[in-house]
């Protein structure tokens, strides 16, 4: 029986926990698989040794790698949510979509010319890069933010009213408990984006696992672009699966569609 009274009992012949453990392992099949055959490309191709000597180096840039999205991808989230929030309120009904647009220059100026706008106004090193990464993670917190709100059902709020809530006590406990899942996607898409575009921060001297893969570029040595998109690859799955986690837990069981 789900939070509205409502009888959810499972299909004939199928358990609730077999069904769950069902669901999982199919979400995780595929993932699996694409290990496994890159796990054997590594080693059908003998590249597998080669990686062990830049252990080192993987771990040193990883770091700085992490710090680039930590800071990038953090601020982006404190400031694209509550503007998100703000342009979502009446007063702000009419030029909402107009602010999104602007915000969404964001996406559509290339990452490159993003980076090279920053270093032109704050110099090289790691300032510009976390600039550029923040305002390119940005639109997809805003735009869920944005749209997750709008989306709870008029008659909660309608309800909330009748029982004398104020404007931010309908906010706190009717309208961002109900978007908690749609704006939580939009950061766990942000910070995928945020890992993936992170390497382009070693072109203007912020480092990274970026130096992996353009000097590997540079001296054709396979190995070493292999080490560098690898790693990045595992901290954008990690990254993706935590985020997915938090969200998982996060959202209450009765709004929750994964927890449905």
């Amino acid at each position: 029986m789900n939070y509205a009274g409502i009888r959810t009992d499972p299909a004939p012949g199928v358990a609730p926990r077999s069904r769950g453990l069902t669901r999982r392992w199919s979400l995780w099949l595929f993932p699996l698989l694409i290990l496994a055959a890159l796990t054997l490309w590594l080693f059908m191709t003998g590249l597998a040794g080669e990686l062990l000597w830049f252990q080192e180096d993987i771990i040193y840039l990883g770091r700085q790698h992490l710090a680039l999205v930590f800071w990038g991808g953090g601020l982006a989230v404190l400031t694209a949510v509550p503007i998100g929030a703000v342009l979502s309120r009446p007063a702000f009904r009419r030029s909402a979509e107009v602010l999104l647009q602007f915000f969404n220059l964001g996406s559509t100026i290339p990452t490159l010319a993003i980076l090279a706008l920053a270093m032109t106004f704050l110099g090289i090193g790691t300032i510009p890069a976390i600039f550029g990464l923040w305002a390119i993670t940005l639109l997809p917190i805003i735009r869920n933010t944005y749209a997750g709100l709008k989306a709870v059902p008029p008659h909660l709020v309608e309800a909330a009213q009748g029982m004398g809530m104020t404007a931010g006590q309908i906010f706190r406990r009717v309208e961002l408990p109900n978007a908690l899942f749609v704006i939580i996607g939009g950061i766990r898409t942000a910070l995928s984006i945020c890992v993936g575009t992170a390497p382009l921060a070693f072109l203007i001297g912020a480092g990274g696992l970026g130096e992996l893969i353009f000097t590997g570029i540079a001296l054709n040595d396979i190995a070493m672009i292999v080490a560098g998109a690898i790693s990045t690859a595992l901290i954008a799955v990690f990254t993706d699966f935590l985020i997915g986690r938090i969200q998982y837990y996060a959202v209450p069981r009765g709004i929750n569609p994964l927890r449905a």
